[in-house]
């Protein structure tokens, strides 16, 4: 079993959710308790806030992880998809405060994964580790088909420009996600977008 997500990261996002959605849950409840009296914004206030917590909770609760060629999600329930049987693979760029996520998202039946690839803010971020990028890497090439080799040669690219030693700024990952037009919160990358980028890599 290989963990493709940070502790540290999963920690803080749900921490910033949590006290996000507290304090619009505070503004909301003050509004209504002006106008209408100490309970009933007491009342908005839990209505926008139990939500929000719950989420915050299920953010906390997040695990991926790889296992063998299925990629795995657990928080208060478990989805699995097969890297070699999934019907769909796209590129999901992310833009949330500042900070900018590339993920892998993948579909299977009616399930769905969003694998976090990297994150990045201003120049620097953080990325998945070597060993499970190479392994990522390594499942989707035994699809076989176009898709699957595409973000294959895509990870393995990310790898050689870390072995390199070049910034953030230089490698595959940053260089493709910053081709997402900012002000969208979650967007996919078109595959022949993906494809032309892929190709043109050293």
């Amino acid at each position: 079993m290989l963990d493709l997500l940070d502790k540290a990261t999963v920690r803080k996002r749900a921490r910033m959710v949590a006290i996000g959605g507290i304090m619009v849950a505070l503004a909301f409840g003050a509004i209504v308790g002006l106008i209408g009296g100490r309970w009933p914004g007491v009342i908005a206030a839990l209505i926008v806030a139990v939500p929000v917590v719950l989420l915050a909770m299920s953010e906390a609760r997040r695990t991926v992880w790889l296992e063998g060629t299925r990629v795995n999600v657990r928080a208060f329930g478990t989805r699995t998809v097969d890297l070699t049987t999934a019907d769909t693979l796209d590129l999901l760029v992310t833009d949330l405060r500042g900070a900018r996520t590339v993920g892998l998202f993948v579909r299977g039946g009616k399930k769905a994964i969003n694998i976090a690839l990297s994150m990045y803010a201003g120049t620097g971020g953080r990325e998945l580790g070597i060993y499970q990028l190479r392994r990522l890497a390594d499942s989707l090439a035994s699809r076989g088909d176009t898709p699957g080799l595409v973000f294959s040669e895509l990870l393995v690219a990310q790898l050689r420009a870390e072995a390199r030693g070049l910034a953030a700024a230089d490698r595959p990952l940053y260089r493709l996600g910053s081709l997402a037009p900012s002000g969208r919160m979650a967007q996919k990358l078109h595959p022949d977008a993906v494809s032309k980028f892929v190709t043109s890599l050293d």
